[in-house]
């Protein structure tokens, strides 16, 4: 089976630097042009999606209706709680400098981070987005799906097939629209692309530097 983790398109708040977590932005026009340009290089690539689940957020939502329309598969798309982006509780809507020290030790050494006051920790997020994860692979179908996620979350979901798990952020958030993509076979996973994407790359834009 194939899997392939997709970080939503861009949002209004995301070219602002702000941590949406729970947040339930749209795409913005970038957004919807970054996923309409991934579907169709799918489609070019010959990709097919049996299957999609999403977060259930809008701009994950967003993202892979595009993705399946211009890539021309007509499938139904489900939601699952578990792979939605971290909350952030009370820092939710803060930029990325006015988060403090809780966002300095996020990008610096998140494992560590116990927690956002009324949110989650990335240890809570590990465990649910892996969950899912582990669960999907168990099925061992033989199908190639698409899942709609977060930054965070993605990074969380994948953390225990990276070479080293430790370097949690592998250097950087996922790009917007940038695919890790995960074989797996006999239950077996490992990643076999990591924050690829199917666009301009002179296109791409870290908003959490």
């Amino acid at each position: 089976m194939t899997i392939y983790v997709l970080r939503h398109g861009e949002t209004a708040l995301n070219a602002k630097g702000v941590m949406q977590g729970w947040i339930n932005e749209p795409l913005n026009e970038n957004g919807r042009e970054l996923a309409a340009v991934t579907g169709r290089a799918m489609k070019e690539e010959g990709i097919r999606f049996d299957a999609c689940i999403s977060s259930p957020l809008k701009r994950a939502r967003e993202t892979v209706e595009i993705v399946l329309r211009e890539s021309g598969c007509d499938i139904p798309v489900s939601f699952d709680d578990r792979i939605r982006e971290i909350h952030f509780g009370d820092l939710e809507g803060r930029t990325f400098a006015e988060m403090g020290e809780a966002g300095q030790l996020f990008f610096r050494d998140p494992l560590r981070l116990s927690g956002f006051p009324g949110g989650e920790s990335v240890r809570d997020v590990c465990a649910r987005t892996q969950a899912f994860l582990r669960e999907l692979i168990a099925k061992d179908d033989g199908k190639t799906y698409l899942i709609g996620t977060h930054g965070c979350a993605a990074r969380a979901m994948l953390n225990f097939l990276y070479a080293d798990p430790s370097d949690y952020w592998q250097g950087h958030a996922p790009y917007n629209c940038s695919v890790n993509i995960v074989e797996a076979e006999g239950g077996v996973p490992r990643i076999t692309a990591i924050d690829r994407v199917y666009y301009d790359p002179r296109l791409i834009v870290d908003h959490y530097k």
